[in-house]
């Protein structure tokens, strides 16, 4: 169950930015955390930087209606089919966004080198303002956020166990953000990004 005081409204300049530290209690984060290391069909995909081929640095699948593709980084990926697992986690996040998302993205940090670089959720396929809610299981991991044009404008978050980040309004437009490597020794971090594909 949350409360008012679990929830915490970023002041940000061209951004609606909203954090549950807790979404989900301990025990049920940590049911989910461990089905999702064993059900998903984890793969691990090729992208080109500067002319070269690189594994990326994470493991990555993805679910959604109607077999609808989802491209970034030069990478069209192919959904499966929503799992029991997935649809209810789905259906936990709809009821606070009140959207019906029609995709998740998942990502599988296995340690402190696995990262993903800065960027903006601006694909086509998302819609001009789209929400984008967040759910993280796992080692905690520094979600980094910087303003394209306000130098000064940045945010650290960390992402915890069973937590919820809702991105939404103009953000995508104005902001990037990262999960950086770190040095720390730590466990694997799973991240679910639900979205809704036109």
């Amino acid at each position: 169950m949350l409360f008012p005081d679990e929830i915490i409204k970023f002041k940000l300049p061209d951004a609606e930015l909203i954090y549950y530290p807790a979404f989900f209690s301990l025990e049920k984060a940590n049911i989910l955390f461990q089905k999702l290391q064993s059900e998903i069909p984890w793969q691990q995909d090729k992208i080109n930087v500067y002319g070269k081929e690189h594994f990326q640095p994470r493991l990555t699948a993805l679910f959604g209606n109607e077999g609808k593709p989802y491209g970034y980084s030069n990478i069209i990926m192919h959904p499966h089919q929503w799992t029991p697992l997935l649809t209810h986690i789905k259906n936990e996040i709809e009821q606070v966004c009140n959207t019906h998302f029609t995709t998740v993205l998942l990502n599988n940090y296995r340690n402190g080198q696995d990262s993903m670089g800065w960027h903006a959720d601006n694909e086509k396929e998302l819609g001009r303002n789209p929400l984008i809610a967040s759910v993280s299981f796992g080692a905690e991991r520094n979600f980094q956020l910087k303003h394209n044009t306000i130098e000064r404008a940045k945010q650290n978050i960390n992402l915890q166990h069973g937590s919820l980040l809702i991105m939404q309004g103009a953000i995508q437009h104005f902001w990037k953000h990262q999960i950086p490597k770190t040095q720390r020794d730590i466990g694997p971090r799973i991240n679910l990004t639900f979205r809704v594909i036109k």
